[in-house]
Protein backbone atom coordinates (compact mmCIF):
# COMPACT_ATOMS: atom_id res chain seq x y z
CA UNK A 1 0.00 0.00 0.00
CA UNK A 2 1.41 3.40 -1.02
CA UNK A 3 1.78 5.69 1.98
CA UNK A 4 -0.11 9.00 1.77
CA UNK A 5 1.94 11.85 0.36
CA UNK A 6 2.69 14.73 2.70
CA UNK A 7 1.26 18.12 1.66
CA UNK A 8 3.58 20.48 -0.18
CA UNK A 9 4.96 23.07 2.23
CA UNK A 10 4.34 26.65 1.09
CA UNK A 11 5.32 30.14 2.17
CA UNK A 12 3.14 33.00 0.88
CA UNK A 13 5.05 36.28 0.42
CA UNK A 14 3.92 39.87 -0.20
CA UNK A 15 4.34 43.20 1.57
CA UNK A 16 0.67 43.45 2.59
CA UNK A 17 -0.69 41.43 5.51
CA UNK A 18 -4.23 41.38 4.10
CA UNK A 19 -2.97 39.99 0.78
CA UNK A 20 -0.92 37.12 2.23
CA UNK A 21 -3.68 36.25 4.70
CA UNK A 22 -6.18 36.23 1.83
CA UNK A 23 -4.04 33.88 -0.26
CA UNK A 24 -3.55 31.57 2.71
CA UNK A 25 -7.31 31.51 3.33
CA UNK A 26 -7.97 30.77 -0.34
CA UNK A 27 -5.68 27.73 -0.18
CA UNK A 28 -6.88 26.44 3.21
CA UNK A 29 -9.60 24.10 1.81
CA UNK A 30 -6.78 22.18 0.10
CA UNK A 31 -4.69 21.56 3.23
CA UNK A 32 -4.41 17.87 2.37
CA UNK A 33 -2.46 18.88 -0.76
CA UNK A 34 -0.67 22.10 0.22
CA UNK A 35 0.24 23.31 3.71
CA UNK A 36 0.79 27.05 4.12
CA UNK A 37 3.39 26.94 6.89
CA UNK A 38 4.51 30.57 6.72
CA UNK A 39 3.09 33.88 5.55
CA UNK A 40 5.33 36.92 5.36
CA UNK A 41 4.71 40.61 4.75
CA UNK A 42 7.90 42.57 4.24
CA UNK A 43 10.08 39.91 5.88
CA UNK A 44 12.22 37.07 4.46
CA UNK A 45 11.09 33.45 4.60
CA UNK A 46 12.71 31.58 7.50
CA UNK A 47 11.01 28.19 7.26
CA UNK A 48 12.26 25.32 5.12
CA UNK A 49 9.54 25.15 2.47
CA UNK A 50 9.08 23.44 -0.88
CA UNK A 51 7.49 26.36 -2.73
CA UNK A 52 7.39 30.13 -2.22
CA UNK A 53 4.25 31.71 -3.67
CA UNK A 54 5.10 35.35 -4.38
CA UNK A 55 2.09 37.64 -4.75
CA UNK A 56 2.98 40.70 -6.82
CA UNK A 57 0.36 43.11 -5.39
CA UNK A 58 2.13 46.43 -4.86
CA UNK A 59 5.47 44.77 -5.56
CA UNK A 60 8.13 44.52 -8.23
CA UNK A 61 6.69 42.48 -11.07
CA UNK A 62 7.90 39.42 -12.93
CA UNK A 63 11.51 39.53 -14.01
CA UNK A 64 12.26 42.31 -11.51
CA UNK A 65 11.75 39.95 -8.56
CA UNK A 66 14.98 39.12 -6.72
CA UNK A 67 14.61 35.34 -6.66
CA UNK A 68 17.87 34.77 -4.80
CA UNK A 69 16.75 37.05 -2.00
CA UNK A 70 13.43 35.17 -1.76
CA UNK A 71 15.05 31.75 -1.61
CA UNK A 72 18.07 32.84 0.49
CA UNK A 73 20.15 29.80 -0.35
CA UNK A 74 17.39 27.27 0.26
CA UNK A 75 15.94 24.78 -2.16
CA UNK A 76 12.46 26.29 -2.46
CA UNK A 77 10.99 26.78 -5.91
CA UNK A 78 9.40 30.17 -6.62
CA UNK A 79 5.95 30.59 -8.16
CA UNK A 80 4.90 34.11 -9.18
CA UNK A 81 1.22 34.90 -8.55
CA UNK A 82 0.15 37.89 -10.62
CA UNK A 83 -2.57 39.51 -12.70
CA UNK A 84 0.10 40.59 -15.19
CA UNK A 85 0.55 37.61 -17.52
CA UNK A 86 2.06 39.26 -20.58
CA UNK A 87 3.83 36.43 -22.47
CA UNK A 88 7.14 38.28 -22.76
CA UNK A 89 7.14 39.08 -19.04
CA UNK A 90 6.34 35.48 -18.14
CA UNK A 91 9.10 34.23 -20.43
CA UNK A 92 11.71 36.56 -18.93
CA UNK A 93 10.66 35.66 -15.38
CA UNK A 94 10.95 31.94 -15.99
CA UNK A 95 14.29 32.47 -17.72
CA UNK A 96 15.55 34.15 -14.51
CA UNK A 97 14.76 31.01 -12.50
CA UNK A 98 11.14 31.13 -11.36
CA UNK A 99 9.55 27.70 -11.76
CA UNK A 100 5.97 28.81 -12.12
CA UNK A 101 3.89 31.81 -13.10
CA UNK A 102 0.16 31.72 -12.34
CA UNK A 103 -2.64 34.16 -12.98
CA UNK A 104 -4.71 35.75 -10.23
CA UNK A 105 -7.72 34.80 -12.31
CA UNK A 106 -7.05 31.14 -11.49
CA UNK A 107 -9.34 29.32 -9.11
CA UNK A 108 -7.79 28.12 -5.86
CA UNK A 109 -7.74 24.58 -7.24
CA UNK A 110 -5.87 25.74 -10.35
CA UNK A 111 -3.28 27.48 -8.14
CA UNK A 112 -2.88 24.32 -6.06
CA UNK A 113 -2.48 22.21 -9.21
CA UNK A 114 0.19 24.60 -10.48
CA UNK A 115 2.07 24.41 -7.17
CA UNK A 116 1.90 20.61 -7.30
CA UNK A 117 3.27 20.59 -10.84
CA UNK A 118 6.15 22.89 -9.85
CA UNK A 119 6.89 20.66 -6.85
CA UNK A 120 7.13 17.68 -9.24
CA UNK A 121 9.79 19.53 -11.23
CA UNK A 122 7.62 20.95 -14.00
CA UNK A 123 7.71 24.55 -15.21
CA UNK A 124 4.26 26.13 -15.18
CA UNK A 125 3.04 28.99 -17.36
CA UNK A 126 -0.37 30.67 -17.28
CA UNK A 127 -3.09 29.41 -19.60
CA UNK A 128 -4.60 31.79 -22.18
CA UNK A 129 -6.69 34.58 -20.61
CA UNK A 130 -9.92 33.35 -22.18
CA UNK A 131 -9.75 30.12 -20.18
CA UNK A 132 -9.82 31.76 -16.74
CA UNK A 133 -12.28 33.93 -14.88
CA UNK A 134 -12.14 37.24 -12.99
CA UNK A 135 -9.42 38.21 -10.52
CA UNK A 136 -9.64 36.47 -7.16
CA UNK A 137 -8.25 37.00 -3.70
CA UNK A 138 -8.34 39.80 -1.17
CA UNK A 139 -6.71 43.20 -1.43
CA UNK A 140 -6.75 46.46 0.56
CA UNK A 141 -9.50 48.82 -0.59
CA UNK A 142 -11.66 46.03 -1.96
CA UNK A 143 -14.46 46.93 0.45
CA UNK A 144 -14.55 50.43 -1.07
CA UNK A 145 -15.11 49.04 -4.55
CA UNK A 146 -11.51 49.24 -5.77
CA UNK A 147 -10.58 46.60 -8.32
CA UNK A 148 -7.31 44.74 -7.76
CA UNK A 149 -5.50 46.93 -10.26
CA UNK A 150 -6.99 50.17 -8.95
CA UNK A 151 -5.98 49.16 -5.42
CA UNK A 152 -2.47 48.32 -6.57
CA UNK A 153 -2.11 51.72 -8.24
CA UNK A 154 -3.22 53.45 -5.02
CA UNK A 155 -0.78 51.26 -3.06
CA UNK A 156 2.06 52.35 -5.33
CA UNK A 157 0.99 56.01 -5.06
CA UNK A 158 1.02 55.56 -1.27
CA UNK A 159 4.58 54.23 -1.60
CA UNK A 160 5.52 57.51 -3.32
CA UNK A 161 5.77 56.36 -6.94
CA UNK A 162 4.94 58.67 -9.85
CA UNK A 163 2.56 57.61 -12.62
CA UNK A 164 5.53 56.82 -14.89
CA UNK A 165 7.22 54.76 -12.17
CA UNK A 166 3.96 52.86 -11.63
CA UNK A 167 3.72 52.19 -15.36
CA UNK A 168 7.31 50.92 -15.44
CA UNK A 169 6.87 48.68 -12.40
CA UNK A 170 3.47 47.31 -13.44
CA UNK A 171 4.23 46.91 -17.16
CA UNK A 172 1.23 49.11 -17.98
CA UNK A 173 0.99 52.00 -20.42
CA UNK A 174 1.01 55.44 -18.86
CA UNK A 175 -2.53 55.97 -20.19
CA UNK A 176 -3.72 52.80 -18.43
CA UNK A 177 -2.19 54.01 -15.18
CA UNK A 178 -3.90 57.39 -15.54
CA UNK A 179 -7.21 55.62 -16.14
CA UNK A 180 -6.82 53.49 -13.01
CA UNK A 181 -5.86 56.59 -11.01
CA UNK A 182 -8.92 58.47 -12.25
CA UNK A 183 -11.39 55.67 -11.54
CA UNK A 184 -9.82 54.90 -8.16
CA UNK A 185 -9.94 58.55 -7.11
CA UNK A 186 -13.67 58.65 -7.87
CA UNK A 187 -14.29 55.57 -5.73
CA UNK A 188 -12.33 56.82 -2.71
CA UNK A 189 -13.56 60.42 -3.11
CA UNK A 190 -10.24 62.20 -3.50
CA UNK A 191 -9.03 64.64 -6.13
CA UNK A 192 -5.34 65.14 -5.37
CA UNK A 193 -2.34 62.85 -5.00
CA UNK A 194 -1.65 64.01 -1.46
CA UNK A 195 -5.21 63.04 -0.53
CA UNK A 196 -4.75 59.63 -2.16
CA UNK A 197 -1.54 59.05 -0.16
CA UNK A 198 -3.30 60.01 3.09
CA UNK A 199 -6.23 57.75 2.21
CA UNK A 200 -3.91 54.86 1.39
CA UNK A 201 -1.99 55.23 4.64
CA UNK A 202 -5.19 55.01 6.70
CA UNK A 203 -6.83 52.22 4.70
CA UNK A 204 -4.22 49.47 4.64
CA UNK A 205 -2.32 50.43 1.48
CA UNK A 206 1.03 51.03 3.17
CA UNK A 207 3.41 48.03 3.20
CA UNK A 208 3.36 45.91 6.36
CA UNK A 209 5.93 43.87 8.26
CA UNK A 210 4.65 40.66 9.78
CA UNK A 211 5.38 36.96 9.87
CA UNK A 212 3.17 34.04 10.86
CA UNK A 213 4.71 30.60 11.13
CA UNK A 214 2.70 27.43 11.70
CA UNK A 215 4.00 26.11 15.05
CA UNK A 216 3.60 22.57 13.72
CA UNK A 217 6.08 23.28 10.92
Amino acid sequence: MTPPQAPIRIAVVNDYEMVVAGVAAMLSPFSDRVAVVEIDAGLPVITDVDVILYDTFGQVQGDGVDLEDLVRGGGAKVVIYSWNVQPELVERTLAKGARGYVSKAYTAEQVVAAVEAVSRGEVVQPTPPESVGPERGVWPGQEFGLSAREAEVIALITQGLSNQEIADRSYLSINSVKTYVRTAYRKIHVTRRSQAVAWGMTHGLSPDRMRAVDPAS
